[in-house]
């Protein structure tokens, strides 16, 4: 079945970086646009970022944009999230999304001076 597991949260400064990691199974990577969301505390869930499998295509949402690039190895199976210049509206828990709308358990991004 799908598997979708987030890692590389922490606790980062305003101005700082993360990279998130997903790492996918259960199904073939490379054919699948995949997209990161994330969800802030008492808010809705809110897309940031998708990717065609060939990794042609990319899209961020404005509240990101210029700021956060993602990229994928199929290889690897592996979707990521660079993030720089981290604010503190930036914090959430950050979900991949793959086939079916399916995420992982995501993996909280907390930005605190």
């Amino acid at each position: 079945q799908v598997q979708l597991v987030e890692s590389g949260g922490g606790l980062v400064q305003p101005g700082g970086s993360l990279t998130l990691s997903c790492v996918a199974s259960g199904f073939t990577f490379s054919n699948v646009d995949m997209n990161w969301l994330r969800q802030a505390p008492g808010k809705g869930l809110e897309w940031i970022s998708d990717i065609s499998g060939n990794s042609v295509s990319k899209s961020y949402a404005d509240s990101v944009k210029g700021r956060f690039t993602i990229s994928r190895d199929n290889a690897k199976r592996t979707l990521y999230l660079q993030m720089k210049r981290l604010k503190l509206d930036d914090t959430a828990v950050y979900y991949c999304q793959g086939p079916g709308g399916r995420r992982g358990q995501g993996t909280q991004v907390t930005v605190s001076s």
